[in-house]
């Protein structure tokens, strides 16, 4: 029986793009907030941005982007408990 929750292949499609789009500009803005010393405001950005592509990951079936996207979060998340 299928279910009432399955995207059809155009729809992922469009999600996983406008999720990409995000992540990236978000991420962009990390970069530019590290670069300006504006903590832990980068780290915030930057979280977002890695669980974005995880994400994309996700709806592509991608284990690498998945896996580097998981390693980041857990260095991240690393850094901001001992620091």
């Amino acid at each position: 029986m299928p279910s009432d929750v399955t995207m059809t292949a155009p729809e992922a499609g469009r999600i996983a793009f406008t999720l990409k789009w995000a992540a990236s500009i978000i991420q962009i803005k990390g970069y530019t907030a590290t670069a300006f010393g504006w903590t832990p405001w980068n780290l915030y950005l930057f979280l977002v941005g890695v669980l974005g592509w995880f994400a994309v990951g996700v709806l592509w079936n991608d284990r690498a982007i998945m896996l580097i996207h998981l390693v980041a979060l857990g260095a991240m998340l690393a850094g901001m408990s001992s620091g």
